[in-house]
């Protein structure tokens, strides 16, 4: 492992010091991804695995985060966050808008590895860009180095409002 994965690790100790946080997603309780590793560390029986059900596991980490809980929830790729952008836009980005609502989800997404194979381009976007021009009170950090990330996952849990945190599948284990 490098820089890069242990400082994935360390933020998620961090997050797991937390009493009000909650892990969900895919390959959070069970091994699946590059991202497994990072959650080795947190409290068993506060990592949800959750089988492929995109736009439901947002619409239940908006339902947590509105009952006091700070969900990390984790997409393993860009390209499996977007199946989620109903609930991402319409819901978790726009409550704070129409009410006193102001729902905080950490998520973790990532671009996907293409090294040392290239698992075709359905897993191997980058929207970042895309959904910066969407957002209107998420907020969105892509994690280009490895210096970045502690200081960004604690920006986000200290945060008022959500955070979409994008990682680097191949910097997992070349940084």
């Amino acid at each position: 492992m490098g820089k890069y994965a242990d400082e994935l690790k360390k933020s998620m100790e961090y997050l797991n010091s937390k009493k009000d946080t909650i892990f969900l997603g895919q390959s959070v309780g069970c091994p699946g991804t590059g991202m497994t590793q990072s959650f080795s560390n947190c409290d068993k029986d506060r990592l949800i695995e959750l089988p492929v059900i995109e736009e439901t596991q947002m619409g239940m980490s908006i339902g947590l985060s509105l009952q006091g809980w700070v969900p990390i929830s984790m997409y393993p790729r860009w390209n499996f966050l977007l199946l989620a952008t109903n609930q991402l836009i319409n819901h978790l980005d726009r409550i704070p808008l129409y009410s006193e609502y102001v729902p905080k989800v950490i998520i973790r997404t990532s671009i996907g590895s293409e090294r040392p194979f290239h698992p075709q381009h359905q897993h191997v976007g980058d929207f970042t860009d895309a959904f910066k021009l969407m957002f209107k009170t998420v907020n969105i950090v892509r994690l280009d180095e490895p210096e970045q990330i502690y200081d960004e996952y604690v920006k986000a849990y200290d945060s008022k409002y959500s955070t979409v945190l994008v990682e680097w599948g191949d910097y997992l284990g070349e940084k």
